[in-house]
């Protein structure tokens, strides 16, 4: 039985002469606004929050939203989404843990698989499994359904160029990532040591394989590009949105599967720079930082072309009914009846 949307924001309920809140961007309902202003459009405001008009929905959600204003400061923004930061650098960090885990025991010298003499491509499709298990776990986790499980800059820079996160937010979320990976790859120095650092895993450090740099840039930009249309157009669509962290999991599969042994997988500036740091090895260090972000834009770009500005509804990559949402959020709009 269909129940009522509840998107209304905790600090909606307390009585203020200014019906904008100039933290969050929220503000009451109220018969004298205007239509624009009850139903502003889901893209061009930045801070557009809906009005807490019931909506008809299959779920039962009751989520806050608590996005940003425009005008909120750096400080407004870490005292209202501080929470927020730390999850991002902890998916991050636990994502690099299991890379580092995982990656020192298939390919480590003193690895106990070594004796089962696995292929280079099973080895890539053992690794490529537990990273996208790894992934779907962090999505699905309370942390990655509150923050909205980015641990990604360059899926956060897409999201901010579609102006679906407050740039305050973008900035200590890409922050938060590198941190966050480099705290993760330090715990798990702390605990493999030589294991890790040692050839031929050195920290999984990322780097070009035999075809070449220009294949490598290719391979990345097309490897992201792709996530990025995975995440929009799953999270985005009414029958598929709660399949889009197994629908990211199993695409993590496949770029391990094709992109080891082309560039080394990456589709994430921090998760290359993390490793880079501790092996000291920046050998085409641009190609990672630069080819993701570069394809996750253009994947962002074709979405909008192909679909419309107005279908983008929210810049968690799977949103639940529950968990809070720091974003300019319209996931109801999904299940809207017309």
């Amino acid at each position: 039985m269909s129940r009522h949307f509840d998107a209304k924001p905790a600090r909606e309920r307390r009585p203020s002469a200014n019906p904008w809140n100039s933290l969050t961007g929220t503000r009451p309902t109220s018969a004298s606004l205007s239509q624009r202003e009850r139903d502003p459009d889901p893209v061009s405001s930045q801070a557009g929050m809906i009005d807490s008009q019931s909506f008809k929905t299959p779920l039962a959600a009751h989520f806050t939203i608590t996005a940003l204003a425009p005008s909120a400061s750096l400080a407004e923004a870490i005292c209202a989404h501080w929470r927020e930061y730390l999850m991002e650098g902890t998916e991050l960090g636990f994502l690099m843990l299991s890379t580092c885990f995982f990656g020192t025991l298939l390919y480590g010298n003193d690895s106990p698989l070594n004796d089962l003499s696995l292929s280079r491509g099973i080895r890539s499709l053992l690794m490529g499994t537990a990273i996208a298990t790894t992934t779907f776990l962090i999505i699905r986790s309370p942390f990655g359904r509150r923050s909205g499980a980015h641990f990604n800059p360059a899926v956060t820079l897409a999201f901010l160029w579609l102006r679906r996160i407050h740039r305050w937010d973008a900035i200590c979320y890409v922050v938060a990532h590198f941190l966050g990976a480099v705290v993760g790859v330090l715990i798990a120095h702390l605990f493999l040591g030589e294991r890790l650092s040692s050839a031929p895993v050195r920290y999984l450090v990322t780097l070009p394989g035999t075809y070449g740099r220009p294949i490598a840039f290719i391979a990345e930009f097309v490897l992201s590009g792709l996530l990025m249309g995975i995440v929009l157009y799953s999270s985005n669509h009414r029958q598929l949105a709660r399949f889009s962290p197994l629908l990211v999991a199993l695409l993590t599969i496949f770029y391990f599967a094709l992109g080891s042994s082309i560039s080394g997988f990456s589709v994430n500036p921090a998760r290359t720079f993390s490793s880079a740091l501790f092996a000291w090895i920046w050998q085409s260090i641009w190609i990672y930082l630069s080819a993701p972000c570069l394809g996750m834009l253009m994947s962002a770009a074709i979405y909008i072309k192909r679909m419309g500005p107005n279908r983008v509804y929210c810049a968690k990559v799977f949103h639940d009914t529950q968990s809070a949402c720091p974003f300019p959020c319209h996931f109801d709009l999904l299940f809207r009846k017309t």
